[in-house]
């Protein structure tokens, strides 16, 4: 089979976004229900635009998918555009500091930045979560689980309890309009988020995507394409208005030494069931990944977004066409998207950890990768034969 591998087509106004993914073996369940539930909550949040009570974003089957069951041929998604004007919007010529406008009108050669900001904006990421989610339903059938929520917007940061287990932050996460699992922080954000209304600014902020269940020995160190960690970085930072991206500790290890980074090993017998086959540590400050490779811990990976770009006040630029000093133009926009940022990166992680499993254990149908996965898991949880009982 081929490698788990994913593209996304469409533009923001255009009619529909696609999403082609390759490599799902045969016979996994696609729950339609759970696809829409994700992409509405990517439209959901507090501080998006009036876009999105435009939109109603809904998963359409077009291919690979057949009585429920994925084929194993390439599977086709898409979701339709109801704001679909890409032929009579206007032209764009003074480009947005923060965007893609400039860059690209200066890489395809023109001075109207539509094409540019029709496919770089954020509404590609619906075709993500369309991925993402139908990783998912593959995922969870090993008891692979990922959660994404935020953390912090603006100044205002989130208390996350420790050792939170994902129904509890689930939970916690779906209790408020900003995704954060601390409810007194959820407050202050809203509050925030209505003050950069007011001010006619936007607010950036961090958010978090832990995995629990995996097995040790995602990823490799073998070649450093195949390095987990480096493929999550990736994926994250790849989602638009993300700026920066650490796994654990990230870049906290750069102030600590060794001894207060790293984390010991213990082995406990009685938890040769676990994800860990009894391979326990003290602490996870390295997120769950060592060497390019889960390690049995919790993976854990957070991302920073920057504000979002256009600014109800427009900020100086210049018009392409005269090369005059102007006000950038305005595209409806978010004042804050960092809750559905959360769902687009919980998503494009689990794909990667959907890609990394499969490269373990994948083969053409799904029974045949839970008869591998069963065989790995036996196999580990025996290392080292008699001792290991």
């Amino acid at each position: 089979m081929s490698e788990l591998d994913y593209r996304t087509a469409g533009e923001s106004h255009g009619p529909a976004l696609t999403v082609l993914v390759e490599g799902m073996p045969a016979g996994v369940e696609v729950d339609v229900a759970f696809i829409n539930a994700e992409l509405a909550r990517r439209q959901g949040g507090y501080g998006r635009s009036g876009r999105m009570r435009i939109e109603t974003d809904a998963a359409e089957v077009r291919a690979g998918v057949r009585h429920g069951l994925t084929t194993g041929g390439p599977i086709v998604l898409s979701i339709a555009n109801r704001d679909h004007r890409l032929e009579t919007a206007p032209p764009i010529h003074r480009p947005r500091p923060g965007h893609a406008d400039l860059a690209g009108s200066l890489k395809w050669l023109t001075v109207d930045c539509r094409n540019t900001l029709e496919r770089a904006s954020a509404r590609e990421t619906a075709a993500r979560v369309l991925a993402g989610a139908l990783a998912t339903c593959l995922l969870r059938g090993f008891g692979i689980e990922a959660v994404g929520y935020v953390r912090q917007i603006g100044a205002v940061e989130a208390s996350i309890p420790d050792g939170a287990r994902p129904g509890e932050l689930r939970a916690l996460r779906d209790g408020n309009d900003v995704y954060c699992p601390d409810a007194v922080a959820a407050g202050r954000m809203v509050e925030a988020i209505r003050q950069a209304t007011k001010n006619k600014d936007t607010l950036g902020g961090v958010v978090e995507v832990v995995v629990w269940g995996q097995p040790p020995g995602l990823g490799s160190c073998a070649r450093w394409q195949d390095k987990l960690d480096g493929r999550l970085m990736q994926a994250v930072g790849s989602v638009q208005a993300i700026k920066g991206v650490e796994i654990g500790l990230g870049f906290g290890c750069a102030r600590l030494p060794g001894s207060a980074v790293h984390d010991e090993i213990d082995y406990d017998a009685g938890q040769r069931g676990t994800a860990n086959f009894g391979f326990v540590r003290r602490s996870n400050r390295a997120g769950g990944l060592e060497g390019g490779m889960t390690n049995g811990m919790p993976v854990v990976v957070r991302a920073a977004m920057k504000p979002i770009s256009t600014l109800l006040r427009g900020l100086d630029s210049v018009n392409l066409v005269t090369r005059q000093a102007e006000r950038s133009d305005y595209e409806r926009s978010d004042i804050c998207a960092v809750p559905a940022a959360s769902v687009v990166c919980q998503n494009v992680v689990a794909f990667e950890m959907a890609r990394a499993f499969l490269a373990k254990l994948g083969s053409d149908t799904l029974g045949e990768v839970g008869g591998a996965y069963d065989r790995y898991v036996e196999a580990a949880r025996n290392l080292g034969g008699e001792a290991a009982k």
